[in-house]
C-alpha cells in the first residue's frame, strides 16, 4: 500500500468537530508556553544540584531557591503539556500513535519516569538541609530522569517525521517486533535545540528572579545583583549558542526542502537574532531588562514554535499530507465545550499565578485585595459549574446510547 493512502487509512473517519487551523493555532501557542516550563525544569533543577554540591553562601541560597521553583515549574510544565499533546492526537493522529506503538515499552515509561524525577526532586527539596552528605544523588537522579523524559519526547517526535521507515523498525525478516522497547532514531541537532534553551530561559528567568524579589524590605541587594548579572550572562552566551546549533539543524535537513527561505524559518530566526542582542544589552542592567527578556523569549520561542509546525507539515507533504485536508465534522458543541473550557483554565490559572506572584512580593501574611478575592470565588464557581455541566453532559448522553 502505497504509504500516503495508508496514512489517510489510519485517520479517524469520524473526521475532525471544527477546522484545523485552529487546533493548529492553539497547538502551536501552547506547546511554546509548556517547553518554555520544560526548559526551567531542566535549568532550575541544574543549578540547584550544581549550587548545593558548589556550597558557597550565595550558591547555597540560590539552590534551595531553584529546586523549590523546580517543582512549580514542573506542574506547570504537565499542565500545559497535556493540551499540545491532544491538538497533536486530533490533527496528527495517523502519525502520532504509529510512533507510540512502535515504542510503546517508552511511552509508558515516560509516566513511571516523570513520576520517579518529580519524587526525587521533592526527597532533595524537603532533605537537602538534613545532617550528612549524598542528598545532591538525587537531585542528579531526578536531573537525568529529566533528560531522559526529553530523549523519549525527542524520538517520538522524530520517528512521527518519518513513516516510509516504520516497517522497516516493526518488521525484520520474517519476524514482528511488537516489544516496543526500541528507540529507533535520533537526531543530535534537533534534541539540542530543545536542551540548550534550558539554560538561556533559565537566565532569563534568573533575571526575573532578582527583579521580583529587589523591592522586598527582607532582600539582600548584592545577592540579587550576583543573580541578576548570572543570569543576564547565562541567557546571553546559551542564546548564542542555541543560534549556532539551529543553524547545525537547519543545514542537516533535506535539501529539496529549502527550509532557509521558508517564512517561518525566517520569522523565527530574525526574532532569534533580535533576541540574542536585546540580551547583549541586558548585560548593561539586568533589571531594567528583566521583564522585557521574558516578553522577548516567549516571542522568540512562539516564533521557534510556529518554525517547527512548519517543518513537520514540510516532512509530512512528501506524503501527501496535510491537516487542512482533515475531513471536517463541524461540532458546534463540543467545539464550544472545549473552547469555554480552554478559557476557564486561562482564568483559574492566572487568579492562582497571581495570588503566588502578591503572595511573594510580600514580606509579612498577605491578604488579597477584593477584586482578588472575587476573582477567586468566580474562578471556583466556573469549576463547579464546569463539572456539572460535564457530568450532566455524559449521564444524558449514556442515556441516550443506553435507550
Amino acid at each position: 500500500m502505497e504509504i500516503g493512502t495508508m496514512i489517510k487509512a489510519l485517520q479517524d473517519p469520524m473526521g475532525i468537530p471544527f477546522y484545523p487551523v485552529l487546533f493548529q493555532v492553539l497547538m502551536v501557542l501552547t506547546f511554546a508556553l509548556h517547553i518554555m516550563f520544560v526548559n526551567f525544569v531542566l535549568g532550575t533543577s541544574f543549578l540547584s544540584v550544581y549550587g548545593y554540591i558548589k556550597g558557597d553562601d550565595y550558591w547555597k541560597r540560590l539552590s534551595k531557591s531553584m529546586i523549590r521553583a523546580t517543582t512549580a515549574n514542573i506542574s506547570m510544565a504537565i499542565l500545559l503539556g497535556v493540551a499540545p499533546l491532544l491538538f497533536v492526537q486530533v490533527v496528527y493522529d495517523p502519525f502520532w500513535y504509529a510512533s507510540n506503538m512502535i515504542s510503546g515499552a517508552w511511552v509508558m515509561a515516560f509516566i513511571l519516569i516523570m513520576m520517579l524525577g518529580y519524587s526525587m526532586v521533592y526527597v532533595f527539596y524537603l532533605k537537602r538541609d538534613s545532617r550528612g552528605g549524598g542528598f545532591a544523588a538525587f537531585g542528579i537522579g531526578a536531573l537525568a530522569l529529566f533528560i531522559l523524559a526529553g530523549i523519549i519526547m525527542h524520538v517520538l517526535g522524530y520517528q512521527l517525521l518519518q513513516p516510509e521507515k516504520w516497517f522497516g523498525w516493526y518488521i525484520s525478516g520474517n519476524s514482528i517486533d511488537t516489544s516496543g522497547t526500541a528507540l529507533h532514531t535520533f537526531h543530535i541537532p534537533r534534541f539540542l535545540h530543545f536542551m540548550i534553551p534550558s539554560f538561556a530561559l533559565t537566565g532569563v528567568f534568573l533575571m526575573l528572579y532578582a527583579w521580583y524579589f529587589k523591592d522586598r524590605a527582607d532582600s539582600d541587594k548584592e545577592y540579587l545583583q550576583w543573580v541578576a548579572r548570572m543570569g543576564a550572562k547565562m541567557a546571553f552566551v546559551f542564546t548564542a549558542i542555541q543560534a549556532g546549533v539551529g543553524f547545525w539543524w537547519l543545514f542537516s535537513l533535506p535539501l529539496e526542502f529549502k527550509f532557509f527561505v521558508n517564512p517561518f524559518f525566517l520569522v523565527g530566526a530574525g526574532l532569534g537574532v533580535s533576541l540574542l542582542f536585546f540580551l547583549n544589552n541586558a548585560q548593561k542592567d539586568p533589571f531594567k531588562y528583566a521583564v522585557p527578556a521574558v516578553i522577548g523569549a516567549f516571542l522568540t520561542v512562539f516564533g521557534m514554535s510556529y518554525t517547527r509546525e512548519a517543518l513537520r507539515m514540510t516532512y509530512l507533504r512528501r506524503f501527501d499530507y496535510s491537516i487542512f485536508d482533515y475531513k471536517l465534522n463541524i461540532d458546534l458543541g463540543s467545539t464550544a465545550l472545549f473552547l469555554s473550557t480552554f478559557v476557564m483554565g486561562l482564568i483559574i490559572a492566572g487568579y492562582m499565578l497571581t495570588i503566588a506572584y502578591k503572595s511573594g512580593k510580600t514580606t509579612g501574611e498577605y491578604v488579597p485585595s477584593p477584586s482578588i478575592d472575587k476573582w477567586g470565588k468566580i474562578s471556583i464557581a466556573l469549576l463547579l459549574a464546569w463539572i456539572v455541566v460535564v457530568v450532566s453532559l455524559g449521564v444524558v448522553t449514556s442515556v441516550r446510547n443506553y435507550l
